[in-house]
């Protein structure tokens, strides 16, 4: 399956432990990856000013992602109201990039998601999707 990250699920997969991480490797090793330009330009500012990533942490995290699909940033939005216009490029990203889903914690995404071309599903409910497993998350590591 071809899954488009937005870069809340990015950060989060890289910046702290828990679901998004789970689910990041799980792709990593199972589906396709992809993202856009948009989303890692946001992805690096992120990370170097607002968590204090060192510049070469932050190189490693985008050089990753570049072995993955990166979809470059497209010509038109999509006619569908995205109250961001960030998120509008995402989701514009995502249906050039052939994704068979996005997967966000974007409120601004979600609302939209029963009007939108490809299905839009929070981390949760991407893992439950992607394992069979109705959602549930993965094991705790003890």
């Amino acid at each position: 399956m071809r899954v488009f990250l937005d870069t809340n699920v990015l950060i989060s997969a890289f910046a702290t432990r828990g679901l998004c991480a789970d689910l990041m490797r799980h792709l990593l090793t199972e589906h396709e990856v992809l993202t856009g330009e948009v989303n890692l330009a946001e992805l690096r500012r992120v990370l170097l000013h607002r968590f204090g990533v060192p510049a070469a942490q932050a190189d490693a995290v985008e050089e990753l992602l570049r072995d993955q699909v990166v979809v470059p940033a497209p010509p038109t939005l999509l006619p569908l109201a995205v109250r961001d216009p960030d998120d509008a490029w995402v989701l514009a990203s995502a249906v050039a990039g052939g994704a068979d889903l996005l997967v966000t914690g974007d409120q601004d995404l979600l609302v939209v998601a029963p009007d939108a071309p490809i299905p839009i599903v929070t981390p949760r409910e991407a893992w439950g999707r992607l394992r069979g497993n109705g959602g549930a998350a993965p094991p705790t590591p003890g």
